[in-house]
């Protein structure tokens, strides 16, 4: 296993503001006890890792209702990581949001949804080769996030829903130090506030119209955030200075879980912390967020690159693992500039298990961004491997008073 340089060179971070590192030394001994020498590698390197872990015990009253309590290991929530993809779990929640909001007649999550081009840089989508009907929908772009974390469905999801909506509606829902200020594709801040135009068709006749929009919402720049020593330039040049993350998306370890499980559990969840979904949104999102590769017809993969684990990191991804069919794992994941982050919900219906689990890790020896050269496969995606297995395995063996009734999670896989 390569030898990690010093701290300094792996991770440079201007914090938001002065915060404190919640860690429960039980967690840390329950993973210690049980580690191999590259878990405690990791373990003892807190400030060249930068993992942060939430374990959520869930337990049951004797009217199945559930009841939470989370550990932590070296959670601190003003300690930037980059969350990359994990910013669409929320964006696909406000998608749907937005639709029941709009409570136009024939709008819905699977009515067709065609984006045009307003502004500079921006691109139009009118047809959708991965869909049954060949034509774009909010649904389709929910699918192909949840399945194999496809950056366009991102990217017209937040056209959609719109920066500033977007971003008020998750501060309203409490989760002030959340941001999400830009697409995966390259736009400067002002492309990024500008959102396309969209129509929504049934029968080839507009239903509905949306304008294109421009976010006015405030941001707090004034923080810098610094990462690595050193980076490439997108003309593939080596810059000698840190990346600067101060204008990208943000979003608490924290948070990513309190938005999972407010979806998952909404009634865990104080009201104005809920997504309003309908049943069937909840049944959806259940459905996509669990659904493998190779389940899925519409949109079709090959599953030599889409593998089975391909999203799921908590004790599947490494060596490509195969997952129990008693097992499910409700989740998203994020992988980017030597940040990995998963935020899931593990049930197995064979043993009546169920937990959540919420981790990320920086893996980067060399300290440099864009290079392509990070260690997910010796070290990041077996962190999450091994940790999940240990807390899987407490899981196993720990009483409960009651089993949980998972008949909730049961789901028909079948594309619909």
């Amino acid at each position: 296993m390569k030898r990690f340089l010093a701290t300094s060179y792996c991770l440079l971070i201007c914090f938001f503001a002065v915060s404190q590192q919640k860690t429960d030394p039980w967690l840390d001994q329950l993973l210690r006890k049980q580690a191999s020498p590259l878990l405690l590698n990791v373990l003892n390197k807190p400030d060249s890792f930068q993992y942060q872990l939430i374990y959520t015990q869930i337990n049951r009253d004797k009217n199945n209702r559930p009841k939470f309590k989370h550990y932590y290991l070296n959670v601190e929530r003003n300690r930037y990581f980059n969350p990359a993809s994990m910013v669409k779990m929320p964006v696909a929640f406000s998608a749907l949001e937005k639709l029941n909001e709009l409570n136009k007649s024939g709008v819905n999550k699977y009515t067709p949804m065609l984006t045009d081009s307003s502004y500079e840089r921006q691109t139009r989508v009118w047809k959708d080769s991965s869909a049954a009907n060949g034509l774009p929908s909010v649904a389709q772009y929910i699918r192909k996030i949840f399945l194999v974390s496809d950056n366009d469905a991102y990217n017209r999801l937040y056209e959609f829903v719109g920066q500033q909506t977007l971003n008020e509606r998750l501060w309203q829902k409490g989760y002030k130090d959340t941001r999400i200020t830009r697409r995966f594709v390259t736009m400067n801040e002002d492309q990024n506030r500008h959102t396309n135009a969209i129509r929504f068709l049934k029968d080839s006749q507009i239903i509905y119209e949306q304008p294109p929009a421009n976010s006015t919402v405030p941001f707090d720049f004034s923080k810098k955030i610094l990462v690595g020593k050193g980076h490439f330039n997108r003309d593939d040049s080596l810059i000698d200075a840190p990346m600067d993350f101060t204008t990208h998306n943000n979003a608490p370890l924290e948070d990513l879980q309190q938005i999972a499980q407010s979806v998952l559990f909404p009634e865990s969840v104080k009201p104005r912390q809920r997504f309003k979904l309908t049943e069937d949104d909840y049944a959806f999102l259940y459905r996509y967020m669990s659904k493998l590769p190779y389940e899925s017809k519409h949109p079709q993969y090959d599953t030599t690159e889409f593998f089975e684990s391909y999203t799921k990191f908590f004790f599947f991804k490494a060596g490509h693992g195969h997952i129990p069919s008693y097992i499910r794992a409700f989740n998203k994941t994020g992988w980017s500039y030597g940040f990995l982050t998963d935020v899931t919900y593990i049930v197995d219906f064979e043993h009546k298990v169920e937990f959540m689990l919420s981790g990320v890790i920086y893996v980067n020896s060399d300290g440099i961004l864009n290079d392509n050269k990070y260690e997910y496969e010796q070290i990041g995606y077996p962190f999450f491997k091994e940790s999940g297995n240990i807390i899987y395995q407490y899981e196993l063996s720990r009483p409960r008073k009651y089993q949980p009734d998972l008949t909730k999670f049961r789901l028909n896989y079948q594309d619909q």
